[in-house]
Formats: C-alpha cells, sequence, structure tokens
C-alpha cells in the first residue's frame, strides 16, 4: 500500500519516546522524551546505594589516598528503578518507546571475567580494590601516567599530539597498568578492562560494541592508527604485551545502533525486548546536542562535580593540555576537543562540608534555603576579588591544561579577619579562572570559540557563578536551565539510532532541532567587573605557573 503521508515523511499520529539515562558521579538520571517534540514527559533519579568508595570497601577494607571507586551492581540497580517508574508515571506504554540511550562518566573502567562478569562480584575478588569499577576521579595512578607521557615523548609518539602532550591518571591505561602492578592476579584474571558504560550496554543487548569516543579520549584508540601496540608497552612494562587484546571492538560512533534489548535487558528495565540501544557515550558529549549545538565554534562546558569543556571545529590543531581531540569525537564532520576542571562542585561541596561553621548552615534552614544558595547570597554585593583571597581550583587535581592529578588547592591571602563566605566565594572565581585558562589556550592554539554555552546543574544553581564566567571570561555566557542535559542528550542519540524508519531520525541535526533545549538564561560581561578581573587573572596566571609548572614542587611533596 503506499504510504498516504507521502515517501520520507513520518507519521505523527502515534507518539513516540526515547529514553536517556545519565550515569554520573553520584547518582543515574533518567528522562522519557517526546522525539517529535523534546517535551520531557518524565524524570527519576536514583542516588548509588555504595555511592563513592574513597575511603573503604562495603566489607569494611580500607583504601588508600586518592583512590575513587564504585560498585557495577549500582548501575544496575539504576535501569531497574528509574526506567520502570518514569513509565509508570508518565502512563507511557513501553511499546512507545523507540530507544533507550544512556552517557557515563569517564574513564570509569572495570576489569571482567570471561562470562562479561565483573570480577568484584566473583567471591575470590570481592575484597579486591583492584577489583571494583575505578572511578574517573581516581588519581592514585599518577606516577603512571606520567611514565606513560615520558615514554611516549622519547619515542616521539605521533598519536600524544591529540592528548595535549600529555596522558592523564583518569584514563583507561594508567588505571590497567596499575592494576598489572598492584594486584596482578586481577590482571591475568581479567579477559578484558571496559569502560563502565559499555558493560551496561552489553549487559541490556549482548553486543560487543564498544563506544569509539569513550576510546578515542580515554583509550588513546584512533580509527586509523587503533590503539599504541606492544612495542610501545614492552618499553614500559613487558607485563603490558598484549593489553591490547584485553581491549576489544568494534568501536562504534555515538548515535550509532549498539543492538537490542534482550529478554533479561527487558525484564530488568520494563521495556519491550527488541526495543533498540544506542551505543554509550560520554556525558559531557551527550550534553551538545542537549543545548542545541551542532557545530564548531561554541565551547560548552559541563559544569558539575567536575568540568568538561568540549568544542569542535573542522580541522584539527595542537592543544596542549587538552584531555583529546578525535575526529567524530563529539559529533561526525568535526575535530571533538575536549578539555576541563577536575573539581568545581566537588570542591564547593569540600567547603560547605569541612569549612563551613554549623551556624551557617542553621541559618540557611531557618531561611528555607541550602547552604550554597545562602553563601551566595551573603556574597552577593562583593566586588570581584572582594574576599581578599586567590584561590587554585585544584581539589581535584589539574585537568586542564596542567593534566596533573597530583597538584592540590591553594589559598592565598587569609587574615584573622577572613570568613566562610570569603571563602566560597574566593572558591567560585577560582573556578572561572581555571575555565578561562582552558578557553584562552583553545584560542591561542588556533582553535575559535564564538560563544560559551554552559550545562550541568551548576548552571542553573550558580548564577553568581555564570556571571563570573561572563566577567572573567569578557564574552557572553549562555547558562542552559534544563534539568536533565546529559540525559536529553543521550535520548537524542538514541532517536537517531533508531532512524525515522522507527520513528526517531536519520541525523542529529534532525534530531536537535526537534528535540533540544532551549531554555537558557543571557549573562552578558559587565565592563566595569571585567576590568578588574582581567587583573587578578594575572594574579591567577602566577600562582598557576609558579605552582603548576616546576617553579615551586611542594604541592607534590606535600602529598
Amino acid at each position: 500500500m503506499a504510504d498516504p503521508l507521502g515517501a520520507g515523511r513520518k507519521s505523527i499520529t502515534v507518539t513516540r519516546f526515547s529514553i536517556g539515562v545519565d550515569f554520573g558521579t553520584l547518582s543515574g538520571r533518567g528522562v522519557l522524551v517526546n522525539v517529535e517534540t523534546g517535551d520531557i514527559v518524565a524524570t527519576s533519579a536514583l542516588d548509588y546505594p555504595h555511592g563513592v568508595m574513597s575511603e573503604q570497601l562495603p566489607s569494611g577494607t580500607p583504601l588508600p589516598p586518592d583512590w575513587a571507586l564504585q560498585h557495577p551492581q549500582d548501575y544496575l540497580d539504576v535501569l531497574n528503578f528509574v526506567i520502570p517508574h518514569m513509565l509508570q508515571s508518565s502512563a507511557v506504554d513501553p511499546s512507545a518507546v523507540i530507544a533507550l540511550s544512556i552517557d557515563f562518566t569517564a574513564c570509569t573502567v572495570l576489569p571482567l571475567s570471561d562470562s562479561d562478569t565483573p570480577l568484584c562480584l566473583l567471591d575470590e575478588f570481592a575484597d579486591n580494590p583492584h577489583a571494583y569499577v575505578k572511578l574517573w576521579k581516581h588519581h592514585s595512578a599518577q606516577d603512571l601516567a606520567t611514565r606513560i607521557t615520558e615514554h611516549a615523548q622519547r619515542r616521539a609518539e605521533s598519536w600524544l599530539a591529540r592528548y595535549g602532550g600529555k596522558v592523564s591518571s583518569e584514563w583507561m591505561f594508567p588505571k590497567i597498568w596499575q592494576t598489572l602492578r598492584e594486584a596482578p592476579e586481577v590482571y591475568e584474571s581479567a579477559t578484558e578492562f571496559i569502560e563502565a558504560g559499555d558493560w551496561v550496554i552489553r549487559h541490556l543487548t549482548g553486543s560487543r560494541a564498544r563506544s569509539s569516543a569513550l576510546a578515542g579520549y580515554k583509550a588513546l584508540w584512533s580509527a586509523q592508527d587503533g590503539m599504541p601496540g606492544d612495542d610501545f608497552w614492552r618499553g614500559l612494562d613487558k607485563g603490558l604485551v598484549g593489553v591490547g587484546g584485553k581491549l576489544p571492538g568494534p568501536y562504534l560512533d555515538a548515535g550509532s545502533l549498539a543492538g537490542r534489548l534482550t529478554r533479561a535487558g527487558a525484564e530488568l528495565t520494563g521495556l519491550n525486548p527488541g526495543t533498540v540501544v544506542a551505543v554509550a557515550n560520554s556525558d559531557a558529549y551527550a550534553c551538545a546536542p542537549a543545548v542545541g549545538v551542532t557545530g564548531p565554534g561554541a565551547v560548552v562546558a559541563i559544569v558539575g562535580t567536575s568540568v568538561c569543556t568540549l568544542v569542535m571545529d573542522p580541522d584539527f590543531h595542537v592543544v596542549p593540555g587538552v584531555s583529546g581531540a578525535i575526529k567524530n569525537g563529539i559529533l561526525p564532520g568535526y575535530v571533538g576537543y575536549e578539555a576541563g576542571q577536575a573539581a568545581v562542585g566537588d570542591m564547593l561541596a569540600w567547603c560547605v562540608k569541612h569549612a563551613v561553621p554549623a551556624s551557617y548552615t542553621e541559618e540557611a534552614a531557618k531561611q528555607g534555603v541550602d547552604i550554597h544558595t545562602h553563601l551566595q547570597a551573603l556574597a552577593a554585593d562583593y566586588a570581584p576579588g572582594g574576599s581578599g583571597l586567590m584561590a587554585l581550583d585544584w581539589w581535584n587535581g589539574n585537568r586542564s591544561v596542567l593534566v596533573d592529578g597530583a597538584l592540590s588547592g591553594a589559598v592565598v591571602g587569609y587574615t584573622l579577619g577572613t570568613t566562610a563566605v570569603d571563602l566560597y566565594h574566593a572558591l567560585l572565581e577560582s573556578a572561572a579562572y581555571g575555565m578561562r585558562v582552558v578557553v584562552d589556550t583553545l584560542v591561542t592554539s588556533g582553535v575559535p570559540v564564538r560563544e560559551i554555552v554552559i550545562t550541568g546543574g551548576i548552571s542553573r544553581k550558580s548564577p553568581m557563578l555564570m556571571q563570573m564566567y561572563a566577567d572573567v571570561m569578557g564574552r557572553p555566557v549562555r547558562a542552559s536551565q534544563t534539568l536533565y542535559g546529559a540525559a536529553l542528550g543521550a535520548a537524542i542519540f538514541g532517536t537517531v539510532a533508531a532512524g525515522a524508519v522507527a520513528g526517531g531520525h536519520d541525523t542529529i541535526e534532525a534530531a536537535v532541532d526537534a528535540m533540544a533545549s532551549t531554555d537558557e538564561v543571557l549573562y552578558q560581561p559587565r565592563p566595569e567587573a571585567q576590568h578588574a578581573y582581567e587583573k587578578l587573572f594575572a594574579e591567577f596566571m602566577t600562582l598557576h605557573d609558579y605552582f603548576g609548572r616546576g617553579a615551586n614542587d611542594v604541592m607534590k611533596r606535600l602529598r
């Protein structure tokens, strides 16, 4: 029978939905989205039952400093809760859901047995820290990351230019090498090391497909050259010979079909068997289409626990300290540049937990606001630098552009009159200075930047920080107000995996036109504040280079 709507057109008489699930640092968050309109008809979230394990395993086994682990069962618990909860609360029939897609923190890596079981779920490894998920902010392999960098520099490895000249402790190979050195029994028993996002997709579909984006940015992989081979690893540690076999492909781009829900995957999620499942993606990269960015020139910064800063360009540029410059890494047709900061939300959370007297928290409770809102209200009239303090935003090391997890935070200017409000305001400013370092480095390296788009939880929660970004960088800032940017982006990619034939979209541009969020607030730089911040930023850079570029390694000696 002929198509009554005409060739190539889709019927809109039946409402179709896509589900995106965002696996963050502390929780998993889901959205159920109308494919035609982008309306989010249901949301759900679940805090990870095990949280971030930085002090001990579930058994009580203590962990060394700079460790950050997770439990893979938490990810399955998220799927088992948020998806059925959204279907129930919206009364959407599972048959109307055309796609499921996820995004994940990265590099978040776990070792698998030959049956695809995380080793930590096996009795013999239940008390071995290396058998668990190493979260992105697991930084105890910094010395090994440094050795990989130095080895690559000596060999003049061409791939090093894609990563700004340094390998980060947050990435795949330093974590794998640490496992080999400290728990060889885990390394030998691991048939594979896999990004947690890829493992979740495998659990749902049985597919062996892995994300090319996650591999490109976090595992030194490229479609042209693959990963560093045995000749490279032999010069570091003979035990790493053959490590590439523990990271098998195929590697597929974002928006590709990974597979379809198995019966077991359907039982876990409440969706129908055969539902399209897209390739996993990074939480950061999923945010670009969610805020309407599909091309070059727009910096997208996802500000939450940490910050991922993204921009695209048709051409490859060597940019010091980037976390990757990967062809097709964010969207097809462009080199995607990733940089960022290792702590913003984490840094502010540290401040309110450990450096704010109880009286402030009690007053916030009386006013019915959270402590962050209260502190920013108290600092509302501060001029730039009004605290008298200057801070370095390295509470969790430096991601860009120094790429050094062994660096630490610093605050200069304390007096007997310094208050908790002063400290909080200075930490906010340090976050803005740190982002300017990243943006300035991109621009001076030849990557055009025409606008700044901020998303993530803090883009809504902290108008003060958004205005600081505009003032410090001297650029307008668009702050997205969407509650679930990464999850929405995942849902958008899911519709592309499904395609128009299944009620989705055939291109990312078409999906963005239909589904991206347009809810945002524009912040313009204020001339007087911008002028003041120019002087303050120069002071920040003096401290940045003194402590970060080797003039004084006291931070590392103290560690």
